[in-house]
């Protein structure tokens, strides 16, 4: 199976968008784009490591931004229904991101910074 057009994933991103609570969206001003980039992690060491959506807050407003190409990068051999769960997985990640910032939590930063200590202590050379 080819890995479905951008257009049909941020139809699938809306599908699953309407699947939450609107409560959710609270001082979600900038929504949620789905960009045609790849973007890689910081701390990437090969091509194992991409970034597939990020919580943004800044001056301007919050938002999530989720990345098509990192997406079919990472993604690109499931069929049509993993993917939508995996597309689930990534937009409540980064909808937890905005609502434990609303609530002063970072429960789900500490689990993302232990995850990246974890990969960097495997990628070690000994």
């Amino acid at each position: 199976m080819d890995f479905p057009s951008i257009e049909r994933i941020n139809e699938i991103l809306d599908e699953l968008a309407e699947e939450l609570p609107p409560i959710f969206f609270e001082k979600l001003n900038l929504g949620i784009v789905l960009l045609d980039e790849m973007k890689r992690h910081p701390a990437s060491q090969g091509d194992d490591l991409w970034i597939l959506g990020e919580y943004t807050r800044g001056p301007i407003g919050n938002g999530i931004r989720l990345y098509y190409l990192s997406l079919k990068t990472v993604f690109n051999r499931l069929d049509e229904q993993s993917l939508v769960e995996k597309l689930r997985g990534v937009l409540r990640h980064e909808f937890r991101h905005h609502l434990e910032f609303l609530s002063g939590e970072r429960g789900l930063e500490i689990e993302d910074e232990a995850f990246l200590k974890a990969y960097q202590n495997r990628k070690r050379p000994k």
